[in-house]
């Protein structure tokens, strides 16, 4: 394959990554309401941010593009009258921050991060996020390998290992 043809085949994967959306026909047959219903309620629920984005599950592994998806857990002095919020806000504002959660435990922000190497991961953490008031301290974990995603199974499916027995 070429590299025009690569990079063609990557930019169409990460458009498409955050702009998927559902064949409307489909889910009226579905559900059997007319397609024009389908399209109403969608839309009503987009005005409402009920719905938010849509998004393509893509294995970026099989596309032969180098990337590294890291979990960091962040400790932070919440402040007055906004908690983490302020922090959070922050956070989510850096391109490569792809999810922020407040969470329980031990830290209270974990953040997933996508970078092109491990290398630039760690820059982004040491030069941008740990230098931020509020943080106290950090823990960085990188994705090895997934398993599951978003409902879907990641690994191909085992073909039986029984012996077929003919009689």
């Amino acid at each position: 394959m070429s590299d025009k043809k690569q990079d063609l085949r990557i930019e169409i994967l990460k458009y498409i990554e955050k702009h998927s959306r559902v064949n409307l026909g489909e889910v009226a047959v579905l559900l059997g309401v007319e397609e024009v219903d389908v399209a109403n309620e969608i839309a009503d629920m987009e005005k409402e941010k009920v719905i938010c984005g849509y998004h393509t599950l893509i294995d970026w592994d099989k596309t032969g593009m180098e990337s590294v998806t890291a979990l960091i857990e962040v400790r932070v002095t919440p402040q007055r009258d906004r908690g983490f919020d302020r922090i959070a806000e922050r956070l989510y504002n850096y391109p490569e921050v792809y999810a922020v959660y407040l969470i329980s435990g031990s830290y209270d922000l974990l953040v997933t991060l996508q970078g092109k190497t491990i290398k630039e991961v760690s820059r982004f953490v040491s030069e941008k996020l740990s230098p931020i008031d509020g943080v106290l301290s950090t823990a960085t974990h990188f994705i090895l390998k997934k398993y599951k995603d978003h409902g879907t199974i990641m690994v191909p499916k085992k073909e039986s290992e029984r012996i077929p027995v003919t009689l």
